[in-house]
């Protein structure tokens, strides 16, 4: 965890590189993922970069990638993948050339397939649709057969030739087949160009026929139109090819239309056959390149992050040598080194690469190493900001203090149970789940923060236990520590009966952990929970916000501002002590002091003060009337504390408020001015193994004009005092959202479940059944998911407003390596 209490030291490094290496350099260093570079060629348009050639080969290996991809999914075929421990390394310039031609040989096969498996259910498809209109047509022609034979005077109208039929005047007819959506428009074209004088008649196909090109599935329908005149079969030719409609041979015979159906049949069943054949070599053809497919991608990929990369690299003035700058965090220098000395082993390079850190005066990216466990909390600093660079880390708190707050807000020992299971399912399988690679995104987010998730289930029933709440119930391990000094009659005769706290019979003076069970039966425990878990509220916030000041202190000491401890971390911490931090006190006194066992008037129950009136009157100076018997203060010279302490925090104001530009201003009167160094003067720096890139005020006020000093210091102490009040305020919702929780979870027993364990028959059985379906559901989907989620979301803002503001800056950017790991997730992501 010490990794995490600030970012990591970054060095800005020089990198000299020989061009026979630098290929397999940038490789070895893509691997190891600890080397941010920077664009040398920022003016460079990136189209007349050294490296766009090869990068343009790498785009197009990557659509042949992509279309053998397609294929390969259009027909099923499982693409096995590997873990990233075998992920085959990035190719070197030799393999590049092997591996475009089996590319550009897998490409062509596939297509050659595809072209061949088209034209085959192109034929295919002809066949099948002559077929139908052969066997369709049928019943159309014995229709006609049939009026020939009943009325002689029409038994000439229909010749066995089309063609010699208009010759002689008598009727003609087309056959063929159309798409069922176009029947409508194409019938009513027909009709309107021959003015009603075509006689169609049409029938539907039941099965759907494959299309060719897009393997789709489409619905046709037969028709032959009858009609005279050549005049009139040209405008039905043009109709039918503005429809796409597919017209075919059908004789007039019947005879001629048998022989012609099984000619037909026989060339299908061969069809099938090489159809089939086809389909088989293709389904090998696929599977032997799916089982490569993954690894050319990835190496693909590869190659094309290590030519972009490349082309960050300046070519020096000899063209010998390839140099490149980068941000290293310092432990990882060595690493970095071996890996350019590997790079240039891997080509038998004689000449070394080497890695010069040098001076920058220039902000370093901000990096926090974290693990699978650390990564979800560091996300949630991240999204509020990118810490400054060095300056204290939140996330290292997050992982005890949001699962803590967000238990106070939950505070349920059966929901927390709910909730640290799912995450527990999700920690104990995370490697078959992670590597689904789900598309959904609240899915993701929930994986992601699985940590998260076993924390607060966790903390929540820690919680749950300690507020003895569980579903709404409470439990009785330890026994009531209350005695009922009544005898039996008078217990079951009033509803009402009041406990002395007072009493001596007890067995156990004080509950061993959380709160009394009996309290479930109070008629006043909705009073009680208010008081108890509204002052833990308060005391929880202001320990949290007591612990944000003094990270200020870590940041201060590390940039070398101790002045600032003195001038603003001091009045901030006192201000903040001597007011709120007094109030906590005053609530510990007021638990402590006042007892039920004292015949001593003013330390019973009844006359302890309230310490909100008892603050309020602090602050203004006032006093309130005790009453009769009581004191108005709980110990000896409190009224006079009080005024001091108010006193002291008012002081603490202007000490904020002009401490710090008074200084300034007094620094700059006495300050030297700076020499100027004459030409040829060399710095003498430090040594050149270790950065200069030292921690430097992040807030550095020495171009700054006064007036501006004045007026930026003037915000700052008005906010802070501020939100002093309005941040304790805050960190009342721990007390609301835990108090609307338990009434809701109480609300969804009384109002549901006890529907069904009210009944006492066998029907009680029956309709526990469905009513615990029903408050299953509504405790899962309201209690533990919206109101987890409300929970999470308030817990999330106390972290970044209430907590970080009192020391967090988080104006730094964050650290991108050059990882081919990181690079193809983030491909994969966008796919």
């Amino acid at each position: 965890m010490a990794m995490m209490f600030r970012s990591e030291e970054m060095a800005l490094c020089q990198m000299f590189i020989q061009p026979e290496a630098a290929y397999t350099s940038v490789s070895e260093l893509g691997e190891t993922g600890a080397v941010q570079f920077r664009d040398l060629n920022a003016d460079v348009n990136a189209f007349q970069r050294k490296f766009v050639s090869e990068v343009r080969r790498c785009d197009e290996m990557e659509r042949k990638l992509r279309y053998v991809e397609g294929e390969v999914k259009k027909d099923s075929v499982q693409i096995p993948e590997c873990s990233v421990d075998d992920w085959p390394r990035a190719p070197n310039p030799r393999e590049i050339i092997d591996l475009e031609a089996r590319l550009e040989k897998t490409e062509n096969e596939i297509l050659e397939l595809s072209q061949n498996a088209v034209n085959l259910k192109s034929n295919y498809l002809e066949l099948t649709e002559l077929k139908h209109v052969l066997e369709r047509t049928q019943s159309f022609f014995f229709e006609q057969e049939v009026i020939v034979s009943t009325d002689a005077a029409k038994s000439n109208l229909i010749a066995e030739d089309p063609t010699a039929a208009q010759s002689r005047g008598r009727l003609g007819f087309v056959a063929g087949v159309i798409q069922r959506e176009k029947m409508p428009g194409f019938e009513r074209m027909l009709w309107r160009i021959s003015r009603g004088n075509i006689f169609l008649r049409q029938v539907e196909l039941e099965e759907p026929l494959e299309d060719p090109a897009t393997g789709n599935e489409i619905f046709k329908t037969v028709f032959v139109a009858f009609f005279q005149g050549e005049q009139l079969k040209a405008r039905i030719k043009k109709v039918c090819t503005g429809y796409h409609v597919s017209l075919y041979p059908c004789p007039s015979s019947g005879s001629e239309r048998t022989d012609m159906v099984k000619g037909v049949c026989t060339r299908l069943e061969d069809l099938r056959m090489v159809l089939n054949q086809t389909q088989d070599h293709r389904a090998i053809v696929l599977a032997s390149v799916a089982k490569e497919l993954f690894s050319w991608r990835i190496m693909v990929k590869k190659m094309k992050a290590i030519y972009h990369t490349l082309n960050l690299f300046n070519m020096d003035v000899t063209k010998k040598c390839l140099i490149g700058e980068c941000w290293v965090p310092v432990p990882d220098l060595p690493k970095v080194q071996k890996a350019l000395s590997d790079g240039s082993a891997a080509v038998g390079s004689t000449i070394p690469s080497f890695l010069n850190v040098i001076d920058t005066n220039e902000a370093p990216p901000t990096y926090n190493r974290t693990n699978k466990f650390t990564r979800g909390f560091q996300n949630l600093i991240d999204a509020y900001g990118i810490a400054s660079y060095r300056e204290a880390n939140p996330a290292l708190y997050t992982i005890i203090t949001f699962p803590f707050l967000f238990g106070i807000m939950f505070g349920d020992l059966g929901h927390g149970m709910i909730m640290a299971l799912f995450g527990l399912w999700m920690v104990t399988g995370e490697k078959k789940l992670g590597a689904k690679k789900s598309t959904n995104e609240i899915w993701n987010i929930f994986f992601g923060g699985r940590y998260i998730i076993l924390l607060m289930g966790l903390f929540s029933m820690y919680t749950g236990f300690v507020y003895n709440d569980i579903f709404s119930k409470s439990m009785n391990i330890f026994g009531s520590a209350w005695s009922v000094n009544y005898n039996t009659s008078t217990v079951m005769t009033n509803k009402d009966l009041t406990l002395n706290p007072g009493s001596t019979d007890y067995d156990t003076e004080i509950y061993p952990i959380g709160l009394d069970p009996v309290w479930q039966l109070a008629s006043n425990k909705i009073i009680f929970l208010n008081s108890y878990k509204m002052k833990l509220s308060i005391i929880f916030g202001v320990v949290h916000m007591i612990f944000g000041v003094c990270m200020s202190v870590v940041n201060h000491n590390f940039f070398k501002k101790r002045i600032s401890i003195v001038l603003e971390f001091l009045p901030q911490i006192i201000f903040l002590v001597l007011l709120f931090a007094y109030m906590v006190f005053m609530m510990f006194m007021k638990w402590i002091a006042y007892t039920a066992k004292t015949d001593y008037q003013p330390r019973t129950p009844g006359c302890a003060p309230s310490v909100l009136i008892m603050f309020i009157n602090m602050m203004l100076f006032k006093n309130s009337e005790p009453f009769h018997g009581c004191d108005e203060f709980m110990f000896e010279g409190q009224n006079e504390l009080q005024r001091t302490f108010v006193f002291i925090a008012l002081l603490c104001i202007p000490w904020m408020l002009l401490g710090k530009p008074f200084y300034l201003m007094f620094k700059r009167k006495n300050a030297s001015p700076t020499p100027i160094p004459n030409n040829g003067d060399v710095h003498q720096g430090g040594d050149a193994n270790h950065t200069s890139s030292s921690p430097k005020p992040h807030d550095s006020h020495d171009d700054e004009p006064m007036a501006e000093i004045f007026i930026h210091q003037a915000i700052h102490t008005i906010e802070y005092v501020l939100s002093t009040v309005s941040h304790t305020a805050s960190y009342l919702r721990l007390w609301a959202l835990s108090l609307a929780h338990a009434q809701l979870s109480e609300v969804l027993w009384n109002m549901v479940l006890s529907m069904g364990l009210k009944q006492t028959s066998y029907k009680g059985a029956i309709m526990l059944y469905f009513v615990f379906g029903a408050w299953s559901l509504f405790t899962l989907a309201i209690l533990v998911m919206m109101e987890g989620l409300s929970a999470f979301l308030h817990t999330l803002r106390l972290h970044w407003v209430e907590f970080m503001s009192k020391f967090y800056e988080g104006l730094g950017y964050g650290f991108q390596p050059f990882s081919f790991k990181l690079i193809i997730d983030s491909d994969d992501d966008l796919e």
